[in-house]
């Protein structure tokens, strides 16, 4: 049952630290493995690797290589000098078989653990966690040859009102941040529970917004919409965002935790869709969380990247890996602006 509410407020307190909480498992699965699967740190006890060579001692396709790397720089253990991977002195001292202080078989108690075994699984085959049709169905994946939870009433349900956990939370911030003034229709491209557009109607009672998602989830929207008084200004289409036509009445285009789900060449190519929609003097909204540009952390996102990477085709990114895309597709970023729980939003302008 929803609660009765009129209106999407920000929380009185920051549950950020809830949800690095809550992702902290993923730095024990993480460096287990390293340690006792991977065996990286003897990879580079006696010398230094690019990192292709290190993915190929690794045997890791790109998307795994740069999860495990990446938390492990956060963590202080990996370090990048002039294009070579090395160990940090914290490494090198407790993590290097032989050594006077040692702790490697202590972290290898956990190697045999369920989740350090899944994440191996997952680094191995570049596969999220159930993608197989008679495992249920990956979560939130929708790709032809792909049997997707989201499909199914009961699941998408469930999956769809968890999230909105978190959208509660940070789409009320994400409408102050932004200035949508001048905006006439924002169409929400993934936007599931269309919270995030609901918060941008209260904000701005000009606005009309399209929520554009498969039809399980749009029901979700619907009752929100109903829910929170902006029903006669949020229509919900139903589409696939890679293969059908998206709607071309919007000139705002909000992705908000969508590019996360997917590998680079689908980020790229959606951001391209989106572009190639967009009126001139449109904006693209990318709504996400952000790595450092030098994907060496900081820990909570690499440890969220961790998360995406298990359940999803993607990974954490980088602002600049985002603005690269952007620019690709012709728009020109801005500096990113942050909302809640570690996200923030860049905006992609297309000039006149």
């Amino acid at each position: 049952m929803f609660t009765t509410a009129s209106e999407l407020r920000p929380p009185n307190l920051d549950p950020t630290p809830l949800f690095e909480l809550f992702r902290g498992s993923y730095a024990t699965e993480l460096l287990t493995a390293a340690v006792a699967h991977f065996q990286l740190f003897e990879l580079l006890g006696n010398a230094s690797l690019t990192a292709s060579a290190l993915q190929q001692r690794l045997q890791l396709e790109r998307r795994p290589f740069l999860v495990l790397t990446t938390a492990l720089r956060a963590m202080q253990l990996l370090e990048v000098n002039e294009g070579q991977y090395q160990l940090t002195q914290l490494a090198r001292e407790h993590l290097l078989r032989g050594g006077a202080h040692y702790v490697g078989d202590y972290i290898g108690l956990a190697a045999a653990s369920p989740g350090v075994n899944e994440m191996v699984a997952r680094l191995r085959t570049n596969r999220p966690a159930n993608a197989a049709a008679d495992d249920g169905g990956a979560a939130f994946i929708y790709r032809e040859g792909l049997e997707s939870a989201m499909e199914r009433e009961a699941s998408a349900r469930h999956l769809t009102l968890a999230l909105a956990g978190r959208a509660h939370n940070v789409a009320p911030h994400l409408a102050r941040v932004l200035d949508l003034s001048k905006a006439r229709c924002v169409l929400d491209v993934g936007g599931g529970t269309g919270l995030y557009s609901i918060a941008l109607l209260q904000q701005n009672p000009h606005l009309q917004a399209i929520v554009f998602d498969r039809p399980e989830v749009l029901k979700i929207a619907a009752e929100f919409a109903t829910q929170y008084g902006v029903i006669d200004r949020l229509t919900c289409t139903p589409g696939d965002m890679f293969a059908d036509e998206l709607p071309a009445s919007a000139d705002v285009i909000l992705l908000s935790n969508i590019l996360h789900d997917w590998d680079e060449p689908q980020c790229a190519q959606l951001v391209e869709r989106c572009a190639s929609v967009l009126p001139a003097g449109g904006q693209l909204l990318i709504h996400d969380v952000f790595l450092n540009d030098d994907l060496a952390g900081p820990l909570p996102i690499a440890l969220y990247s961790a998360a995406l990477f298990t359940l999803t085709e993607g990974r954490a990114y980088s602002a600049d890996e985002y603005c690269q895309w952007l620019k690709a597709a012709g728009l020109h970023p801005a500096a990113v602006q942050h909302t809640l729980i570690h996200c923030g939003v860049i905006v992609g302008s297309k000039l006149a």
